[in-house]
Parts: C-alpha cells; structure tokens; sequence
C-alpha cells in the first residue's frame, strides 16, 4: 500500500474534485466518519458545512485541509466494504479517527484506491499537528495495516512495479465536449504529479500534448513581472481557447511559485534517467547515416520519445526537447550535451529535397550498373551492348511486300539511239 498526503488551504476544492470525478462515473462515495449519517444520505453541502464549520473555530489555522489517496497493487481485489474500513483504521492510527471525514473510491487508474478529505482542526479548535505526518505517522500506519490485512507490502516492490501505482491516463483536451476547467485541472495536475521537469518551456513541451498551455503573459506586462500564471486550452496549432484560468484558482495550486519549487525538485529526480535516455537517442541516430526530421520523429517515438522542435516565424529551428514517456523525464537538448542540442541535430538531419536528389542519384547508379556509362547525347558507349541490338534488329525494305517478285527494270534509251524495228 501507498499513501500520499497534501494538505491544502480551501476544502471546497478537494471536495469538489472528488465530487466531480462522481459527476463522471469516476469515482464514488463509500465511507463518512463522525456526520451522524450514512453517506449515501449526504448531501454536498451538507458534506462541506460539516468540515467548513469546524475550520471557522479556529481561523489562525492556514493549512487546514487534508487530503490523503491510499494506493494498492493492481493485484489486490477490493470490495468497497473493506477499501473503506481500511480507510477508516487508517484515519485512526494516524491521530484522525474523531474528525468528520468522507472516502471516495476512484476508478480512474489501474489499481485499486480511495481518496479521503478532512480537517486538522477540532472541536475545541486546537489544530492536529501536520508536521512529518507522512514520514512519522502514516508510514508506520501503512506497515501495520500491510499485515493487519495482509497487503501487498511497499518496500516488496520494484520501483518499477511501484510507479504502477500512479494514474497514467490522461486524456487530451477537447474544447468544448468537457466543462473546460475541470478537464485543465485534471491535466495540469496528472503532468505536475508524474513528470520530471526543469522549466516552464518543458512543462509546457509536455501541457501542449493535451491541448492545454501555462502561460506568463508578454515579458514587460504586470502579471508577467509579478510572476503571474494562467492556464489556457489550446487548439492543435497552439491557438489559445476560450476564457484563460488563474493558477491560483485550480486545486493543488500550481502558480510559479510553486513549480518553481518543484524544478529544484525534479532537478535531482531526473538524474538517474539522463544516460539512459541519450542512449536511446544514440541508437536512431546511429541507425542511419543520413535522417530526415519525419525519420527521426517516427525513430524516436518507437523508443517512446517525443520530440519537439522549436521554430521561430522564419521556421529556423531554435531549440529542440525530449519527453521521455517512459521515465516521464523532460530535458532540453542542451542539458543532454552539444551532440543533443538543436544545431548539431539539424546539421545531421537532411531535408526532402535532399532526399529527393539523393534517390535521383541512386537510380542513376543502378541504371549506369546494368547499361554502363551515359554520355551528354545521351548514348550509351557500351560496344557488345549496341552490337547486339544491331544483330537483332530487324530490317527490310521500304517498297517490299510479302509474296511479290521485284519489277523488271527498264531499259534506258541512251541519246541519239535509233529505234529498231
């Protein structure tokens, strides 16, 4: 089992996320603690006032929200009965068991597990202390509930099998069929949640793949220079969409502030997949001596790379990016090395009118093989060969016809000749 813990400042927006993926055949309710009622009877602001009221006996208490996600192995099946009284003698051993609390088992993955919403402030408004929770508290609940339960440990797991564990899908961006700031946010969050990034341009190298764009705004603007950020939808060519959505406004926060965090992060995280990614580029290019743009692309992308080209309006390359989907690592081609970057790619790749003539000239050369050498005039100087269409040409004469004796040809009078009788 895994568990990951986010504490935040608004409940609001952790229940409406879960709200909404019920809204969507997602997800679904299954537990409440210490409402009173059954949950199937809970209403959503009967949900929210429960915990809202609770956090307004204290309002020093900034960080007053928590949301927690229990992840199990895709092996493990799991009634909701059982997932949701695991929830609850987790809430207990980690201090939580007296809070109002709501779990919701969500079927957006390939592994069974369920997300929990609750408060850390209490009835008399003293707040539970949040600091190590995760590292104290809830890593030796988990153990204990691994056994209790006979889970399928953590630490049993491959770091490869354990990334199993964490959604995967996500679905591009489609203007217009979904309710747009719902779709942003579920985007937005699946990407800062399982990518390794270093930059706003290689968070965006991987947004744009869903239709959906962090965007600054022009380098001198106010929000630009008071490291402002809003997300925007985008069609396939980059054409921004409808109404752009505030960073501040999507849960979980992902303002500038906050990535930029996050690069420092991902900085060391991404380490342990740079040479195994330069390998995988080493082998397309390796492959051929000679690559066009289209080549390298659909190479790539069977080493599950993407690759993205940077052009400015004159279509002159300036910068190229590699997502590595499986690592789900983003790096520059530059943080790569110069052999990476976007000068030496270009110079190594060919366009299509170079490929154009190079198929000319290869013709030529299997022509010249089987016909041997042209000349200007276009004949070939081969002897034996024109020999022998000289033998086996047919020929015949022009006033020939099949089956007819030539004339008799008549006689010349010469001049002065006379006539005999």
């Amino acid at each position: 089992m895994v568990a990951k813990i986010t504490t935040g400042k608004t409940i609001r927006g952790i229940l409406n996320y879960n709200e909404n993926k019920v809204k969507e055949s997602q997800a679904q309710c299954i537990g409440a603690g210490s409402y009173g009622i059954e949950h199937e009877e809970l209403s959503f602001y009967q949900k929210l006032n429960r915990l809202e009221n609770l956090q307004e006996k204290n309002s020093r208490v900034k960080t007053n929200s928590v949301h927690i996600s229990l992840n199990f192995d895709p092996s493990e099946k799991l009634n909701k009965p059982l997932l949701a009284e695991i929830a609850s003698r987790y809430m207990e051993k980690i201090g939580f068991g007296n809070q109002p609390y709501l779990v919701y088992e969500h079927r957006d993955a390939g592994h069974p597990h369920v997300h929990i919403l609750t408060t850390n402030v209490q009835e008399n408004g003293k707040a539970i202390s949040l600091h190590n929770i995760g590292r104290g508290r809830s890593e030796l609940a988990r153990k204990e509930l691994e056994i209790e339960y006979g889970l399928i440990q953590a630490e049993s797991r491959s770091q490869k099998q354990m990334q199993g564990l964490k959604p995967f899908q996500i679905e591009k961006l489609q203007y217009g069929q979904t309710e747009t700031k719902r779709a942003i946010t579920n985007i937005v969050n699946t990407i800062v949640r399982q990518y390794n990034f270093t930059s706003l341009t290689e968070f965006n190298a991987v947004l744009k793949q869903y239709n959906v764009i962090a965007d600054r705004g022009y380098e001198h603007t106010r929000m630009y220079q008071g490291k402002g950020l809003v997300y925007s939808a985008v069609d396939d060519q980059g054409k921004k969409l409808g109404v752009s959505i505030k960073a501040s406004a999507i849960y979980n926060k992902p303002t500038l502030n906050n990535l930029e965090k996050r690069f420092l992060k991902n900085e060391q995280g991404r380490k342990l997949y740079k040479e195994m990614l330069k390998e995988r580029i080493d082998k397309v290019l390796n492959s051929s001596p000679k690559l066009s743009r289209n080549d390298l692309e659909h190479l790539l992308k069977n080493e599950n790379i993407k690759v993205l080209f940077r052009e400015n309006q004159q279509g002159k390359i300036y910068g190229i990016t590699y997502i590595d989907q499986y690592k789900k690592s983003v790096f520059n081609g530059s943080d790569l090395g110069k052999a990476y970057a976007a000068n030496a790619i270009t110079e190594r790749l060919v366009t299509i009118d170079q490929l154009k003539h190079q198929q000319v000239m290869q013709n030529q050369n299997r022509q010249t093989q089987l016909t041997g050498p042209i000349t200007q005039q276009g004949e070939h100087t081969n002897l034996n060969q024109r020999i022998l269409e000289d033998l086996l040409q047919s020929r015949r004469l022009d006033n020939y016809v099949p089956g007819q004796l030539p004339k008799k040809q008549k006689r010349k009078k010469k001049r002065g000749q006379q006539q005999r009788f």
